[in-house]
């Protein structure tokens, strides 16, 4: 896998993730690295697991988007394009599809009609949001737990 597909670029002190070709639906962009994995997140680390934080490199750059065009799967370390993207287009994905609880949430203005306007990680949202997005297993795995924990308030 070629690492000189994506590129950052760097607009109004802004940095983004940028597509260097166009991809299909489906199509693996990126191989995503573990250059230091941490059970502690920061703003430069994706969830890649219940208690694992790995720093990504270049992946820093990519935004999030509640209508995103990439997927993260960390079960197998790729990005995956999540429709058609063009050379030249901004890769975005939807944090909360790796992010349980972030340690640095902020307000979003993608201006979707889907958009959550605060990023604060899976845990903060409905089930009726994340229905609508790939969401990865760990993520999957602690929304169960969290509705199994429900029942403690059953009488």
């Amino acid at each position: 896998m070629s690492t000189d597909v994506i590129t950052i670029r760097t607009e109004n002190k802004v940095r983004s993730l940028i597509a260097r070709q166009d991809f299909k639906r489906g199509d693996v962009i990126y191989q995503i690295p573990s250059e230091k994995v941490s059970d502690k997140p920061n703003r430069f680390t994706v969830q890649m697991s219940r208690d694992l934080h790995t720093e990504v490199g270049k992946l820093s750059a990519l935004n999030h988007s509640c209508d995103p065009n990439v997927i993260l799967d960390m079960e197998h370390m790729l990005v995956i394009a999540n429709r058609d993207i063009q050379t030249g287009d901004e890769l975005s994905f939807f944090y909360p599809s790796t992010e349980w609880e972030m340690a640095a949430p902020f307000i979003c203005l993608c201006g979707s009609p889907r958009c959550i306007h605060v990023v604060a990680g899976a845990r903060f949202l409905p089930l009726s949001t994340l229905e609508h997005h790939y969401l990865n297993r760990h993520i999957r795995e602690m929304i169960l737990e969290m509705l199994d924990a429900t029942c403690r308030h059953l009488p």
